[in-house]
């Protein structure tokens, strides 16, 4: 009897210890998790592909950012997290503890970059400024981008990003908005695809920089086409002469932009729409939303004629005669502000 009541008292004495040493265990994790860090400023850190989070938790001692690797590593472990962390790129607050570090790195909370694309920008604009920016990875792609294709927008991307995904993206937006507008399209349209609604837009998009004319342009190249008008748009023209870039001349030692040159309005290109009927053979530029939303339902007008005003809009005209006037007023502007430079 003795005897077994020792053995019972030797086990009472172990459990009572073992418990001690848990609860003491516990109270250490607890504390080391939420705890304040050591990083006394916001730092960056990246979780790679593949990585584990053994790994990461070293990675993030070695840093600084956290004490002990293994406080980290046995809170993932009753947290059911020790699988959810997500690759990327992450901002640690200064100071952050480890039960915030491993929810920032479960949520997937990484950091976010941005490229915006204007509307308007020609295809080689646009492959120049995504080959120019710094947080995208990799080399462009072989491929042709086709005029068009890519939808401007402000595109927002964690690290690691490749510019050829970013143009996947891109060009996937294009044909979803494409093909969603082009089911909401209006009736008695002089366009009879998405393609063609796409180049008509991009005329439009590059005809006017007042979104509040946008509708107007879309209906008066809408009439255009209905009647069986040549659509006499400069940036068509252009765009057969430089591809969409900027048209320069020299004065007094300065670049400065241009207007077109007689010859090249009577130069006969597959966009030059003063030469040739109907739409040119592809898009002028990457249109955007609105502009390929006002092709598709534009407004009704009687307007068939339009010239700048010179201050960054147009004048809108229903005859010829009229349209004359606009034009002779325009050039007069010209005249003027070629003086002004000359002076300068």
């Amino acid at each position: 009897m003795r005897f077994l009541k020792a053995i019972i008292a030797l086990v009472f004495i172990s459990i009572v210890l073992g418990g001690g040493a848990l609860g003491a265990g516990w109270l250490w994790l607890q504390s080391e998790i939420s705890k304040p860090g050591p990083a006394p400023q916001e730092a960056t850190f990246e979780v790679k592909s593949g990585e584990h989070l053994a790994s990461v938790a070293d990675r993030l001692e070695e840093q600084g950012l956290i004490r002990h690797s293994r406080a980290m590593r046995l809170h993932a472990r009753l947290e059911g997290d020790e699988a959810a962390i997500k690759v990327g790129e992450y901002a640690i607050s200064p100071q952050a503890s480890v039960a915030d570090i491993l929810a920032k790195l479960v949520s997937g909370d990484v950091i976010e970059y941005r490229i915006t694309i204007p509307e308007g920008w020609t295809t080689a604009q646009i492959l120049r400024r995504i080959e120019a920016h710094e947080e995208l990875v990799g080399d462009m792609p072989e491929r042709e981008i086709a005029e068009g294709t890519l939808l401007p927008d402000t595109y927002i991307f964690p690290s690691d990003t490749s510019r050829a995904q970013l143009l996947e993206r891109m060009e996937a937006a294009q044909d979803k908005l494409l093909e969603k507008l082009w089911a909401e399209r209006g009736e008695d349209l002089p366009v009879d695809t998405p393609e063609e609604a796409l180049i008509l837009a991009s005329i439009v998009e590059k005809e006017t920089a007042d979104a509040s004319e946008r509708d107007l342009v879309a209906g008066l190249f809408t009439q255009r086409l209905k009647r069986g008008m040549r659509l006499e748009s400069d940036p068509t023209v252009i765009y057969g002469v430089s591809r969409g870039e900027p048209l320069t001349r020299t004065i007094n030692g300065k670049e400065v932009r241009r207007t077109l040159y007689r010859s090249e309005l009577d130069r006969v290109t597959d966009w030059n729409t003063y030469e040739i009927d109907g739409l040119p053979k592809t898009p002028i530029c990457n249109p955007g939303r609105a502009s390929i939303a006002a092709v598709l339902n534009p407004p009704e007008t009687d307007y068939i004629f339009f010239v700048a005003d010179g201050k960054g809009g147009h004048v809108f005209a229903e005859t010829l005669a009229e349209h004359n006037r606009n034009v002779a007023a325009y050039r007069a502007y010209e005249r003027k502000e070629i003086e002004r430079e000359r002076s300068n």
